[in-house]
């Protein structure tokens, strides 16, 4: 809920639809839908999955394959709730942080590869400082901020 004291100099019908439930609910989703997919495709197609832990070199890979699914969608499922909030996003902040290092080694690449490496290992720790985000938002809906 927002506080009636402004501390800036948003339009209020920006401030009210931002900080609508249903907004923030949209937002949440949008946030964790990488997420949520990959975790499906792990679970769905079991192969694919224990293909993507073997490209990265995991082993073994049908355990990798389960953690990651678990935290993917279990992650997903608390942010999506807005339950434990920061316990699903922290979960799905390491877990991105590690397979970015895992997956995305862009200093092992020659140009061009490199720079797209680089550039997805960018967005990866984008993501992960969303999630940063997704908590602090929470919080301060609950103090009223």
């Amino acid at each position: 809920m927002m506080s009636d004291h402004r501390k800036d100099d948003t339009p209020t019908l920006v401030a009210r639809t931002l900080n609508n439930p249903v907004t923030l609910l949209i937002a949440r989703i949008c946030v964790v839908a990488p997420f949520l997919g990959a975790g499906l495709v792990k679970l769905l197609d079991w192969q694919t999955g224990e293909a993507e832990m073997l490209h990265v070199g995991l082993h073994p890979a049908w355990l990798f394959n389960l953690a990651a699914l678990t935290t993917e969608l279990g992650g997903s499922i608390l942010i999506i709730l807005n339950w434990k909030t920061w316990l699903g996003a922290g979960a799905l902040g390491v877990f991105t942080v590690l397979t970015t290092f895992l997956a995305h080694r862009f200093w092992m690449f020659p140009e061009p590869a490199r720079s797209m490496q680089f550039n997805s290992f960018l967005e990866h720790a984008t993501i992960s400082a969303a999630f940063i985000f997704v908590v602090v938002a929470g919080l301060q809906r609950r103090k009223g901020d």
